[in-house]
C-alpha cells in the first residue's frame, strides 16, 4: 500500500527559531515554501525527500535516531562542513563498532551522529 509513496521525516522542536537556525544554517537545508502562514511548522527539502520540524512540547524526548541521511562516498566532505559550520558530533559506545575521533566505523561504514538545539538526534552515514 505505502511502498511506492514518499515519506516525510518529521521532527519536534521546542524553539522554531533555534532550529530554523540550524536546520537551515548547519544542516544546509533548502526550505520549502507551504503557502500557508503556519509560524509553527517549517518544511524543509533534503534531496527527494522532505523534512517537517514542527514545534512540540515533547521535543527532544526521543532517545533514538529521529533522520538519518546516507551520504554514501561524500561523508568525509560532509562531515568536515558540518564541523565548519559548529556541529558537534555525539559519542556512542556500540558493539562491533571502533571510533576514529568523531566517526564510528563498522565495517564499511562511517557513522556521526548529532543533536539539533532541541536534542533530537541526527545520524550522518557513508562511506
Amino acid at each position: 500500500m505505502l511502498t511506492n509513496m514518499d515519506a516525510i521525516a518529521t521532527v519536534g522542536v521546542r524553539d522554531i527559531a533555534a532550529a530554523k537556525e540550524f536546520y537551515e544554517n548547519v544542516l544546509g537545508l533548502s526550505p520549502v515554501d507551504i503557502g500557508e502562514d503556519m509560524p509553527e511548522v517549517l518544511i524543509y527539502r533534503s534531496g527527494n525527500t522532505r523534512v517537517m520540524v514542527y514545534q512540540s512540547e515533547y521535543a527532544g524526548t526521543n532517545r533514538a535516531t529521529a533522520i538519518t541521511w546516507d551520504v554514501g562516498d561524500q561523508f568525509s566532505e560532509i562531515v568536515a562542513a558540518l564541523q565548519a559550520k559548529g556541529a558537534r558530533f555525539e559519542h556512542y559506545d556500540m558493539d562491533g563498532m571502533r571510533r576514529e575521533g568523531d566517526v564510528h566505523i563498522a565495517d564499511k561504514m562511517k557513522i556521526v551522529w548529532l543533536k539539533d538545539p532541541d536534542g533530537n538526534i541526527l545520524n550522518i552515514n557513508g562511506t
